[in-house]
């Protein structure tokens, strides 16, 4: 009983700091943080009273289930991006903006970082700084599409913008297949430089079949019904399918291979948004019937955010540069790339802030890295969650001031 009470207080939380937050014009996205980070195990939580917050770490991770079918919806609805009427539009440089501001976020970190472990030595390895390079290209759709969702962002910008997102998780986990099979190659760790580059790279093309079949699956079973309300739950219950398939691993050779929910839900999204002839309406009527669940994810999301990492100011120091460097490389790739594709100057000059945000992509990496790499791993893991905890309550706002000063959101739609 006490874990539903603790959902239903999260839920009225996060709905209640979003008056607090609108007061001071904040996306709702950051309200639902806060809300999270209140009711979480470094707040409300050190009380220890059962249903008011949640006491501990584990307690949050328990209700992950529901953040990974949250998170399904989400990247589902990203999926529609890839309709290829707007690819015809936007497809060339959505591709040229997602590959070039990602290496560039990752180039730029890696440079900084060496150069501070002149100074550092041993206490920030090599291979530590470069995975936080790899980890640094990964950007967080969940915050982004929120955000457009709640003030109904529309022109230029929020058009390249959504692809981008898109496409930067599985350029993200190329770049990190790389350089954290580069780290292992150089860590004692005998680990084969084969089997680390192999296993990410099968999952980018094993996570997009996957979202394929279910895409096609779900187009042609969604034909037998003409409820609008069974082909919305028939559509729930794909995403919860995916979500589940998606936690499964096989082993190839001595590899161990998995899939990326993420990837496969906006693979099935795609699918079925360019092959259904109802999609989008149905597509609609679904992300009304997510809201609570998303606000739910959010909230859990600022429940895990552990405050405690402040106390070291080594990771504070080195999560500092870390987040500069990234920021710098995402803005800078994304103007860059932004112009090389002929965008417009407001595309070019906002771009990169919208970029911004980070989670869930960079924790899962970082949880790998922790998994394989003993103490160096734990400092990096320390020093994304850093990053996150920053980006997650800053990236919403700026993220929402980049699509106000680029004219996709609009003054009416600032409206609660």
């Amino acid at each position: 009983m006490a874990q539903l009470v603790s959902l239903a207080i999260a839920l009225i939380a996060g709905l209640l700091m979003t008056r607090i937050a609108g007061k001071f014009h904040l996306p709702d996205v950051t309200a639902y943080l806060v809300a999270g980070v209140l009711l979480g195990p470094c707040v409300l939580g050190r009380l220890g009273i059962a249903g008011l917050g949640f006491t501990t770490f584990d307690e949050v991770a328990l209700l992950q289930p529901i953040s990974d079918v949250a998170l399904g919806f989400i990247a589902f609805a990203i999926g529609s991006e890839f309709r290829l009427s707007h690819l015809r539009e936007t497809g060339g440089a959505a591709v040229t903006v997602g590959i070039i501001q990602a290496v560039a976020a990752t180039v730029l970190v890696d440079l900084c970082l060496l150069g501070l472990h002149m100074s550092l030595g041993d206490k920030l390895p090599v291979p530590a700084c470069i995975t936080l390079g790899a980890i640094a290209a990964a950007t967080a759709p969940a915050a982004t599409l929120m955000v457009v969702r709640q003030y109904k962002a529309k022109g230029h910008l929020t058009d390249l913008l959504l692809p981008v997102v898109a496409l930067d998780d599985a350029v993200g986990l190329v770049i990190f297949a790389i350089s954290f099979g580069a780290a292992q190659a150089m860590d004692a760790s005998g680990v084969s430089l084969g089997s680390v580059l192999v296993a990410p790279l099968l999952e980018i093309v094993f996570s997009l079949v996957l979202g394929a079949v279910l895409g096609w699956c779900l187009t042609y079973v969604e034909k037998c019904f003409h409820s609008n309300r069974n082909r919305v739950a028939l559509i729930t219950s794909f995403i919860i399918l995916g979500v589940a398939l998606s936690m499964l691993t096989f082993d190839i050779a001595g590899v161990e291979v998995g899939f990326s929910s993420l990837l496969v839900l906006m693979m099935m999204g795609t699918v079925f948004c360019n092959i259904a002839d109802s999609s989008e309406d149905l597509m609609n009527r679904a992300d009304k019937w997510s809201a609570p669940l998303l606000t739910l994810f959010f909230v859990l999301s600022g429940a895990e955010l552990n405050l405690g990492v402040f106390s070291d100011l080594a990771i504070v120091g080195v999560g500092l540069v870390y987040i500069i460097a990234r920021s710098a490389g995402k803005y800078v790739g994304a103007r860059f790339s932004s112009a090389l594709a002929g965008q417009d100057a407001s595309v070019q000059k906002y771009l990169g802030i919208t970029l911004l945000p980070q989670a869930g992509v960079a924790l899962g990496m970082s949880a790998q890295v922790g998994a394989a790499m003993g103490d160096v791993g734990a400092m990096i893991r320390n020093i994304v969650l850093f990053g996150v905890l920053i980006y997650e309550l800053v990236g919403p706002s700026m993220t929402k001031w980049a699509l106000t000063k680029a004219g996709d959101i609009r003054p009416k739609a600032q409206k609660n």
